[in-house]
């Protein structure tokens, strides 16, 4: 289990968390929302390790993983794909994923087919430049490129944004699938509310730092949770 609480974290002189807390369990999909910069994606790379925590602990497994830099934290079955997905344009699709298989140990490092049973497009194009796919591929490609490291924790900033209906769905469904395992927590940051609510089965909302809102989805209210989300 994920359990990051009181995060303060800051930006130069800024401060940008205050106190902010989030859980992840496994078998579940925990969803932070919030506006455009109240500290969703901060959240996240405090998380995994990509910018330090000031105050604040971040638990993983009962281990307190706070201070670790993010590849020790991939070691320990984390895995972030993050905002604007960061493939590698110029690599084909199968060296791609092998970028991610830097991050577990050599004993674990080759492909394997469930990458491909859950999006059979990257099967059909490992060939191809990753610059060439289409929004949708990368996205796709950058979700199996963190699945190839088999994590406990897979870390998602907004898996939908810029994405055609069609592959949104299909990534919902494959979210839901390995929540449904029962051996993987997932914690993803969304803007969406109609997302979160057919996916997620708790919800933190952020504003201005701190989580204001959090809980079983159908325990809060949608009319407080969407005032949280217009401009």
């Amino acid at each position: 289990m994920l359990q990051a609480d009181g995060i303060h974290l800051y930006y130069g002189a800024s401060h940008i968390l205050r106190g902010a807390s989030v859980a992840a369990e496994p078998g579940k999909v925990t969803c932070l929302l919030g506006r455009n910069g109240v500290g969703k994606t901060s959240m996240l790379r405090g998380i995994t390790g990509h910018v330090p925590v000031r105050r604040g602990t971040v638990m993983w497994e009962d281990a307190d993983i706070t201070k670790l830099p993010a590849h020790l934290r991939a070691r320990r079955g984390i895995a972030y794909v993050p905002q604007g997905r960061e493939i590698f344009p110029r690599l084909t699709v199968a060296e791609n994923l092998q970028t991610g298989l830097t991050a577990v140990g050599r004993t674990a490092r080759r492909l394997r087919d469930e990458v491909f049973d859950l999006f059979p497009v990257l099967k059909d194009m490992l060939n191809r430049r990753g610059g060439d796919l289409s929004g949708g591929q990368q996205q796709q490609l950058a979700i199996g490129r963190a699945l190839v490291t088999q994590p406990r924790l897979l870390v998602l900033d907004e898996p939908t944004e810029g994405i055609q209906p069609s592959i949104i769905k299909d990534i919902e469904r494959v979210i839901r699938l390995l929540a449904n395992r029962g051996d993987m927590a997932i914690l993803l940051v969304e803007q969406y509310y109609e997302f979160a609510r057919d996916l997620a089965d708790t919800v933190a909302v952020l504003d201005r730092g701190s989580v204001v809102l959090s809980g079983a989805i159908e325990d809060l209210s949608e009319s407080d949770v969407r005032s949280h989300l217009t401009v």
